[in-house]
């Protein structure tokens, strides 16, 4: 049985008193943002989890999507899970009240969205890809697109789709061939397949808008040569009904690992119209947009089943008695005490927490720059968000699956083999976070994102957005009585990130494969330095608020001994990771590929 309560305790921490929320009041359109009307949305958020859909959760993987003659049918409860979701609003809340939405901040909605992932993920996949079709329509669609198409979407009534993936094509989108010809009525006529497509087709929603990247006849060859083109499964009519199916048609659907209640299609455009999106031969810039707010939410996604597991390690750690304590029996009452006082099991619960609540406060500050980004109206505030948002992407998308993953696969040890069976759906949770490491772009392709585009960009202005506050905040800190135990071990270890920065930069210039032997080892460096900056400044709000706080006094207890076991026993690996980057690429490429 999986359990489940979304911690608002520690998102409220994250929110109001780590990142303030205060900050929020003082952008354009966020004027009415007040901490209580946080609180009574991310209250409702977790109701809504917790009594309609993460009941579904278990039964939704064992049923999983079926598919006939081009109809995907989603499993039992989730049509009218659905219903409940988009009457409630959420679809919409951080989208804009210009087409129906309810202009919250992406700071709030990441939260909401990390309980939808906790509670059950494959129902959060279709509205996760309706909101990121959403930014790249708001971002690059003509008005009169805009104006037909995102009311419905951000209503929920009509869901949205990314179509890149072709069989011969992933990751190297320039190999693309799905073809787009120009009509009279300046419409065009979209041919090919695509696979691997998440909601490609569902029963949830009474249209779906595909996102399609094609060529034009014209087009030059690799990546400079991709448009993108809205693509609705029904033409509307001119009074927004909905009118006749257009070519779009879903060939089947895989038989997947994990994520059952999620639909992953095969789809074909047959002479499907469609419209362009952005300009022609530019569709990756715009599909970008999707893309990265999509990289971000799948972050989420591991933070949300690793939050569930952990929750749910617990839980059967508490109850589950095998054995005595090492220093005597801590329930002489019971036949045995329960396994939560075995020092390898409060290790891996303790790992599982020290990742979740870490990435939890660096994703709102990420967040937190993406309501800069959109609310600010400073120029440079803007810019400084961007460029702070474009280098953490890859970070949080390649960090928060890796340790999801292992969050899950920590929570199925502590169980022991009762994890392994179906019956506790701790299994699940280790199914459905694989995926998380893949979709939208492998986090191998992540780290190389990292240090081919972010590192080099501008010089090098995108890092400065990361070390320049991490920096001045050590140096602030170094002589602080009660932080000067955390500070120490990160300063060594930003110290460490410096050097495999510049180390890099350097070998990288010289010879590309430099730089790509290294690019996972230095992403996860720099995500755990950024983990570990993170815990500080929890600690340090801790040891403000923890006297006279009442019953609030153990929370901050908790955070300071999660931020002392995190730089004693997890950020350490840096050090390690450093030690990789040195060794530069000689024992990864020296072996010749036919003796593989």
């Amino acid at each position: 049985m999986q359990v489940y309560s979304p911690p608002l305790r520690d998102m409220r921490f994250v929110l109001h008193e780590l990142h303030g929320s205060d900050v929020l009041r003082t952008l354009e359109g966020l004027e009415e943002v007040t901490p209580d009307l946080i609180d009574a949305v991310l209250d409702e958020a977790g109701k809504l989890v917790t009594e309609v859909l993460a009941p579904l959760n278990q039964s939704a993987d064992q049923e999983g999507c079926t598919y006939e003659n081009g109809v995907v049918r989603t499993p039992k409860g989730f049509k009218e899970a659905y219903k409940t979701f988009i009457e409630g609003g959420w679809n919409g809340i951080a989208c804009d009240p210009q087409y129906g939405g309810q202009g919250l901040p992406a700071s709030v909605n990441k939260l909401v969205e990390e309980m939808l992932c906790s509670g059950n993920l494959a129902f959060g996949i279709c509205p996760g890809l309706t909101h990121g079709a959403y930014e790249a329509l708001k971002a690059y669609a003509s008005d009169d697109l805009k104006n037909r198409f995102l009311p419905k979407m951000v209503e929920g009534v009509w869901s949205g789709a990314m179509c890149l993936t072709e069989p011969q094509c992933g990751t190297d989108l320039g190999l693309v061939r799905t073809r787009a010809v120009p009509q009279a009525d300046g419409s065009y006529k979209i041919t090919g397949n695509k696979i691997f497509i998440s909601a490609g087709e569902q029963d949830l929603t009474e249209n779906i808008i595909h996102l399609v990247l094609a060529r034009l006849p014209d087009a030059p060859s690799g990546i400079k040569g991709i448009s993108l083109f809205l693509v609705p499964k029904f033409l509307p009519k001119d009074d927004g009904a909905l009118g006749p199916r257009n070519g779009v048609l879903c060939t089947g659907i895989e038989h997947k690992m994990g994520i059952h209640g999620s639909s992953t299609c095969q789809m074909s455009f047959e002479e499907a119209t469609g419209w362009l999106v952005g300009e022609p031969n530019r569709g990756m810039r715009a599909m970008f947009a999707m893309m990265n707010s999509e990289r971000l939410s799948v972050g989420t996604q591991g933070l949300g089943l690793g939050e569930a597991a952990y929750q749910a390690a617990v839980a059967y750690a508490r109850e589950r008695l095998q054995g005595r304590a090492l220093t005597g029996a801590k329930h002489p009452d019971k036949p045995a005490d329960p396994i939560i006082v075995h020092p390898d099991v409060r290790r891996m619960l303790m790992t599982m927490r020290a990742y979740n609540e870490g990435c939890r406060a660096l994703g709102g500050w990420v967040a937190r720059a993406l309501d800069l980004m959109e609310h600010a109206s400073d120029p440079q505030t803007r810019r400084q968000a961007e460029d702070f948002t474009s280098l953490m992407t890859p970070i949080v998308k390649a960090l928060f699956t890796d340790l999801g993953f292992a969050s899950a696969s920590m929570g199925m040890q502590v169980y022991g083999g009762h994890g392994y069976i179906r019956d506790h759906g701790m299994e699940q949770y280790v199914r459905d976070a694989r995926i998380a490491m893949i979709y939208e772009g492998t986090n191998g392709v992540q780290a190389l994102d990292l240090v081919g585009r972010k590192l080099p960009a501008h010089m090098g202005r995108y890092l400065r957005s990361f070390f320049h506050p991490v920096l001045a905040y050590i140096d602030a800190k170094m002589d602080d009585e009660n932080l000067s135990p955390l500070i120490a071990p990160l300063g060594k270890a930003f110290g460490a990130l410096q050097l495999a920065t510049a180390h890099i930069a350097e070998k990288g210039l010289r010879d590309p494969d430099e730089a790509g032997a290294a690019a996972t080892e230095y992403l996860r460096l720099f995500g755990l330095v950024a983990l570990g900056y993170m815990w500080v400044r929890m600690a340090d709000v801790a040891y403000e608020k923890r006297a006279g706080a009442g019953d609030d006094a153990a929370f901050y207890e908790a955070k300071i001994a999660t931020a002392r076991f995190y730089m004693d026993k997890l950020l350490p690996e840096v050090a390690a990771l450093w030690g990789a980057i040195k060794a530069g690429k000689a024992a990864t490429m020296g072996l010749d590929e036919t003796l593989f």
